[in-house]
């Protein structure tokens, strides 16, 4: 059973990206606008193999009926329904945009809904989406449907209506099961209520039921956290995702709201991890990567044994890796060597779409050096082994004398037992796994210059 020393935990205690893409956000330039989106649309266009693989869609829906404390999310909170209506006009104006510019009706292979709460929407407004979606594009036979689920929000009917629509995967927020905790971050749920959706959810033959956990949030205890985990060992949920919280008063406003003497300290935070991680496994999970666990017999779990796993800025990922076509405000796209984000306000989404343009506010085109470094630091999140003949392949370098730098570097990770390195390949170990945002960060040259003074 994996178990952390807190002195390792501390040395790596500077948080990498979560590499959701590489380069990441904070390299979006704004130099990159409509214009550019437009052309990376039209190149897939113009490309006869890309243009036939299916696209991934992430709708982003801001609305919230109330203010959570610990929230970083681009969200409205409004108890205004109507709305959604016209925020659902503007989805339909960007989406009949971008398919003007791919020039044919593209198929979609994953979608995915997140907020802000997507159910939020009344189940009419979902189903007004789903078939808008459908109208512009088409759905391929094994389309993975999937949504965040505020479990506020939902009830039989609803998940009925859901199931009918097409959705095989949910995702409750659950965040935390202890009441003094919900009180400190504004999130009062009852678990009762969120262990009868899942049953629910199950016999309406939902494929997955994920939810999503916390930990550092004010007034968690050992005590608490554990009594939390062993709610969710019980719940038996598909996918487990145990996300960190960061205080990030300054950037988030909502998080102005929480007492900082009642947060937890780094040291609880480490122990914490590791009750959750050992816990997990014990009831049969396995780490998938980063903060995300599954069953032995999720897709995810045997994607990552067959070395087909893949991820983007949706996260892990057992389908095919594809563009993905982001919608919403704060909608991110990634389309062939770009990446692209929307305007992160309703006005300003609303005003590019007035003026008939695309929403997009800033981007990447990725340089071929980007497009190495992804590769490597994608397998090594992805599967956890490097062979440096598939890279040297695929670009025609010498992996040893491209990444001389970088090799050398390795070298204390090994010492720690973090890596394996021979002439021909690099290895995460098994302790290594849960660390593998610093191992791979180590090939990031943006993280590297901000941070050299950490490694």
């Amino acid at each position: 059973m994996l178990s952390f020393s807190h002195a390792l935990l501390k040395r790596h205690e500077v948080r990498a990206p979560s590499y959701t893409s590489y380069p990441g956000l904070d390299q979006f330039k704004q130099a990159f606008g409509p214009r550019h989106y437009a052309q990376a649309l039209e190149h897939r266009r113009q490309s006869v193999l890309t243009r036939l693989k299916p696209l991934a869609v992430y709708v982003h829906l801001p609305f919230c009926e109330n203010l959570c404390f610990f929230c970083n999310r681009f969200k409205i909170v409004t108890k205004r329904y109507s709305k959604t209506l016209a925020y659902l006009e503007l989805i339909e104006q960007e989406l009949k945009l971008q398919i003007e510019h791919l020039g044919h009706k593209p198929k979609v292979s994953q979608l995915h809904l997140s907020g802000g709460t997507p159910t939020y929407l009344h189940t009419a407004e979902l189903e007004r989406l789903v078939t808008m979606l459908k109208s512009y594009t088409t759905f391929t036979p094994e389309v993975e449907m999937s949504l965040d689920v505020d479990p506020r929000t939902v009830n039989q009917d609803t998940l009925g209506a859901l199931r009918d629509m097409g959705f095989g995967r949910l995702n409750f927020f659950v965040q935390d099961c202890d009441a003094g905790v919900q009180r400190a971050v504004h999130r009062l749920q009852d678990f009762d209520a969120i262990h009868a959706l899942f049953e629910q959810s199950r016999l309406l033959g939902f494929e997955s039921c994920g939810l999503e956990l916390l930990y550092g949030l004010p007034k968690q205890t050992q005590k608490s956290f554990a009594a939390t985990l062993a709610r969710v060992v019980a719940l038996s949920a598909e996918r487990v995702i145990l996300t960190p919280y960061r205080h990030q008063p300054e950037t988030f406003a909502p998080q102005r709201k929480i007492k900082e003497q009642d947060l937890p300290s780094s040291h609880w935070t480490m122990e914490c991890f590791n009750t959750a991680l050992t816990t997990l496994l014990k009831a049969g999970y396995d780490y998938i990567g980063l903060d995300l666990f599954a069953k032995k017999s999720d897709p995810l779990s045997l994607a990552k044994r067959q070395g087909r796993l893949h991820r983007n800025f949706l996260g892990f990922s057992a389908q095919p890796n594809t563009d993905l076509m982001g919608l919403g405000m704060s909608g991110i796209g990634a389309i062939g060597s770009t990446y692209s984000q929307n305007a992160t306000t309703l006005e300003e989404y609303s005003m590019f779409l007035e003026r008939k343009q695309l929403p997009v506010v800033k981007g990447l085109m990725l340089t071929r050096d980007d497009l190495i470094r992804k590769s490597v630091i994608m397998g090594l999140m992805c599967q956890g082994h490097l062979s440096y003949e598939s890279i040297e392949l695929a670009y025609f370098i010498d992996f040893p004398s491209y990444f001389a730098q970088e090799l050398q570097q390795l070298q204390h990770l090994e010492e720690e037992g973090l890596v394996q390195l021979t002439a021909k390949s690099l290895d995460v170990t098994e302790l290594g796994s849960v660390l593998v945002r610093s191992i791979a960060s180590v090939f990031d040259r943006y993280w590297t210059a901000a941070h050299s003074s950490h490694l």
